[in-house]
């Protein structure tokens, strides 16, 4: 009698119009061994000038350098990519999808703040209330309250009456990049370095449920641990500093890791739903798995969408599924 593994394996194969190795067969005639946690590999941006792009960020972040990954034009920076497709209309920012904008960390936020200044990098302002109000760097407005990084209307009432001042020195700022691309940069750090993915998600605790179940990933943080019977939480009042004037809804939020770069959300701050992150501006982010048949059984016999079929990616295998707030998620075989 085979197993329910088996079963998945079969499945897709006939679903996908794949031939599964024979390695695979026996590997799921057996209880499946728990894969190991995928890395984080690649986002990719759909762009109308990829080259200019690849410029723009190696010259505002100097620890990345030019590079290609399957003939895609790319930035590599560490071991992670940012990988560009060439577009011949402005890539789409709206509606909202489940990638908000990413990151990097900086060694000295202030002098990389100096730096875009004089070079006339364009800057986004963090609103410091709904009435207006602006600073670039989040240590320059009230610190944050309540376990959060901003304060409600009610907590900057409070701070104001207890004398509470801005903190000054390291914190989060926000340019503009090529095609509307919104890229933070976060210090003071040890080393700069791409650190993160910020989304927004229908419902954050859900979401990071299912990244723990179906792809392995690493959870932190404090407070109470949710299941699916209790992960549906209502979003909190909006609160300051915030890239939008009315503000932010930073709870419920979460977040996992894919090695040392993190996936960092809210909850979707619109009555909208998230849109699909494909054909957007931030087309989908990948990550890296060493064994891309075994993890196309597992995610088949766990009922992940699959956006299509696997298929060649220069010298290696790629899978694309979709993520729980219609996010694009790229599988790439790296042995």
């Amino acid at each position: 009698m085979v197993t329910v593994m088996t079963t998945a394996a079969l499945l897709l194969a006939a679903t996908l119009s794949i031939v599964l190795p024979r390695s695979i067969h026996a590997q799921t005639t057996a209880e499946s061994p728990v894969l190991p946690p995928p890395a984080f590999h690649h986002i990719h941006l759909n762009s109308t000038n990829p080259g200019a792009a690849v410029d723009f960020y190696t010259k505002q972040f100097p620890s990345s350098a030019r590079s290609t990954f399957a003939g895609s034009p790319a930035l590599k920076a560490g071991k992670v990519y940012v990988l560009f497709a060439k577009v011949s209309a402005p890539p789409l920012t709206e509606p909202q999808s489940a990638i908000w904008h990413f990151g990097w960390h900086v060694e000295d936020v202030r002098k990389n703040l100096a730096t875009y200044q004089e070079n006339h990098v364009p800057l986004l302002p963090l609103y410091t209330s709904d009435g207006g109000g602006v600073v670039y760097v989040s240590s320059d407005a009230m610190p944050g309250a309540g376990g959060t990084l901003g304060r409600t209307k009610a907590q900057f009432a409070q701070g104001e009456a207890e004398g509470v001042k801005p903190a000054g020195g390291a914190g989060f700022a926000y340019l503009q990049g090529p095609d509307g691309a919104i890229i933070e940069y976060q210090g003071n750090m040890p080393v700069e370095r791409f650190n993160h993915v910020h989304m927004y998600q229908e419902d954050p605790f859900c979401a990071a449920l299912w990244y723990q179940k179906h792809l392995e990933a690493q959870t932190g943080g404090r407070g109470p641990r949710h299941t699916e019977a209790d992960c549906k939480v209502q979003r909190s009042e909006r609160s300051w500093p915030a890239l939008d004037k009315e503000g932010t809804s930073r709870i419920p939020g979460g977040g996992v890791l894919f090695g040392d770069v993190g996936l960092f959300w809210y909850q979707n701050q619109g009555d909208r739903p998230l849109v699909s992150t494909r054909g957007q501006l931030y087309d989908h982010f990948a990550l890296s798995v060493t064994d891309l048949d075994a993890w196309m059984a597992k995610l088949y016999a766990e009922n992940v969408k699959f956006l299509d079929k696997p298929y060649k990616l220069g010298d290696s295998r790629a899978v694309m599924i979709e993520g729980p707030s219609r996010e694009a998620i790229e599988l790439v075989e790296v042995k």
